[in-house]
């Protein structure tokens, strides 16, 4: 066996004993996370990943250290605009706070493989065919700028496809039956709401995954580094949901540095030929970005009736 082989699968039975210990464990009485529980688990998942990122300085040097750091920030970064998603969906569907780390859970997971799945699909492609990079950084540029000048408007999840699509072929309670996904009433099966909105988020995580996949192959192609900081930073996503959903408001000019990164990565991507950015530097860039929208959203809070 390998050596890389077994990078991979110690990588995965490592995830998956975490994901056992949160579920059969920690969870195992279905309860309202509290923002201090959040706090607690958020922490525990950052300290997790900057340990394998230790791992993997010593292992594999200093190079893949830094990429897999960069790589992990730009994931964990973007993937801040799934909780606007989260918290939509479940203030909308009315869904209780005790079963919404369920939802997550499975949602988390369902994740984990649709990533794996792409990121394959991406490596393939950039190895075989090197012009796809500047195909990825126009989509990046084209939906950074999007981003940036789009008006706020408000989503109906109703009139999303998936879930009208879903509704037509399965039919659906009212009543969440316990947290449990489908129900048998009348010999008949008939899925929750718990199901409709795991369906919802599986699909808001896939649309994300078309942004923040492309954006990390600017910082590298190697697939392990790709998948293990992709991995990290959605583990890290259901607390921090739980931390911040709350306060989520409050950082209103968090979508426009999100929009600058997506911006400053596509950039980076169609120029690689002409000079190629420092990682050191990219690093620096996302840090700033970030630090200066939250701090900024901080000190120049919207007017009271501006807030949603």
């Amino acid at each position: 066996m390998s050596h890389e082989l077994v990078l991979w699968i110690g990588f995965n039975l490592f995830i998956l004993l975490m994901l056992a210990l949160d579920l059969g464990i920690f969870q195992r009485k279905p309860h309202k996370i509290k923002v201090k529980e959040a706090l607690i688990w958020s922490t525990i998942w950052i300290i997790l990943a900057l340990i394998f990122n230790v791992f993997i300085y010593f292992e594999m040097g200093e190079q893949k250290a830094l990429e897999y750091f960069t790589g992990y920030l730009i994931e964990r970064s973007l993937s801040v605009d799934n909780i606007f998603v989260f918290i939509l969906l479940f203030s909308y569907f009315k869904v209780p706070g005790i079963y919404q780390h369920k939802i997550l859970f499975w949602g988390v997971l369902g994740a984990l493989i649709l990533r794996a799945s792409l990121i394959a699909v991406g490596s393939v492609l950039v190895a075989k065919f090197s012009w796809i990079l500047y195909l990825f950084g126009a989509f990046l540029l084209f939906t950074g700028f999007k981003m940036a000048f789009q008006a706020e408007s408000e989503i109906d999840p109703e009139r999303n496809f998936v879930i009208r699509w879903f509704k037509k072929f399965f039919p659906v309670t009212h009543e969440y039956h316990e947290g449990k996904f489908i129900v048998t009433i009348d010999k008949k099966k008939f899925a929750t709401p718990m199901l409709l909105v795991l369906v919802a988020v599986e699909f808001a995580d896939l649309v994300f995954a078309f942004d923040s996949i492309p954006a990390i192959f600017a910082v590298t192609t190697d697939p392990f580094i790709i998948y293990t900081s992709n991995i990290f930073a959605i583990l890290g996503l259901r607390t921090l949901y739980f931390a911040l959903a709350g306060i989520m408001h409050k950082f209103h000019y968090l979508k426009i540095g999100l929009s600058l990164i997506l911006i400053f990565i596509g950039f980076k991507m169609l120029i690689v030929d002409l000079y190629k950015i420092p990682i050191m530097f990219s690093l620096g860039v996302i840090a700033m970005i970030l630090i200066t929208s939250v701090v900024y959203s901080l000190f120049r809070p919207l007017p009271e009736k501006e807030e949603p």
